[in-house]
């Protein structure tokens, strides 16, 4: 039998899985291919941000109760995940931002938070691995170190002299960065005008203008607009964190698949051959496994 292909994406929190590239996952998931989300901390520091959840009970609980959203939200996406074990550094704000709390994930060092990732690596042997670039997409200190850790661990997995202790070496054939399309956004916003409708992004628009747009680095476009609503469904999954009634659900599905039916990544590293722009993860991979070339390095 063919070997089956495997994606790894790498998270910093639970919930990141659910709004950033899981429609992607669930189009794989669809073709049979094999999912695994590694979540890098518990999420422990995340602010409430859905007002029906915000009561004293979910405080005292929200490590507890963050872990059960993430299982719902796995099992709506049909995947495998796996949590790192490291701890929320929350967001400094302020100004002078404060220091991050003691023994926080952005505060390890990088080589040794690295060695989870790469044993998690070894042992279900993605052929693609996901994650942010170096801004962390945004600048969470915990999504900037899953980052690093990711990089690291792209290229440990497969050298048996990095890491002995942590598995039999496994060497990834592609990495990619996720990312969100300046154009989708401005996309999206004109269709829902010219459809007569309110948009959300009004508010946003001239604040979004001023940011830079690098959708030239995009590499790849996976169409699955298809799998929107389970995107939204496992988003909505993690209650504490995003309210139903809010702005990622403002969207008319119709528009969203008319204007952008895309997730969009950026290719970083590949040790196979593939043709940009691609609008597969696996281009390149699929030849690699179906003619038996495996990525152990035992």
């Amino acid at each position: 039998m063919a070997e089956r292909l495997r994606l790894m994406t790498v998270h910093a929190h639970p919930d990141d899985e659910s709004s950033k590239g899981a429609a992607t996952m669930a189009r794989y998931r669809a073709e049979g291919v094999e999912v695994l989300v590694a979540t890098c901390t518990g999420g422990e520091r995340g602010s409430v941000l859905n007002p029906k959840m915000d009561r004293p009970e979910v405080w005292r609980d929200i490590a507890e109760i963050r872990r059960k959203e993430m299982d719902r939200a796995r099992e709506i996406l049909d995947v495998r995940q796996a949590w790192l074990g490291f701890v929320d550094s929350g967001l400094p704000e302020g100004d002078p931002l404060p220091p991050l709390p003691e023994g926080c994930f952005g505060l390890k060092d990088v080589d040794e938070a690295a060695e989870p990732l790469v044993a998690l690596i070894r042992e279900f042997r993605p052929h693609v691995i996901v994650t942010y670039d170096e801004t962390g997409g945004y600048p969470h200190p915990d999504h900037i170190m899953t980052h690093k850790i990711s990089v690291v661990a792209f290229d440990a997995a497969g050298d048996p002299e990095r890491y002995p202790e942590a598995g039999t070496p496994w060497q990834p054939l592609k990495l990619y960065y996720q990312r969100w399309a300046h154009g989708r956004m401005v996309a999206q916003h004109e269709a829902i005008l010219a459809a007569g409708m309110e948009s959300p992004y009004t508010e946003s628009m001239e604040r979004f203008a001023k940011r830079p747009n690098n959708d030239h680095l995009i590499t790849t476009r996976v169409v699955c607009g298809e799998y929107f609503e389970i995107r939204d469904d496992a988003l909505r999954a993690h209650a504490t964190q995003v309210d139903p009634d809010g702005f990622w659900f403002r969207i008319p599905m119709d528009i969203q698949r008319q204007t952008w039916p895309t997730e969009d990544y950026q290719l970083v590293r590949s040790l196979v051959d593939s043709q940009l722009p691609e609008d597969d993860l696996f281009a390149g991979v699929r030849e690699t496994v179906e003619a038996g070339v495996g990525s152990s390095t035992q």
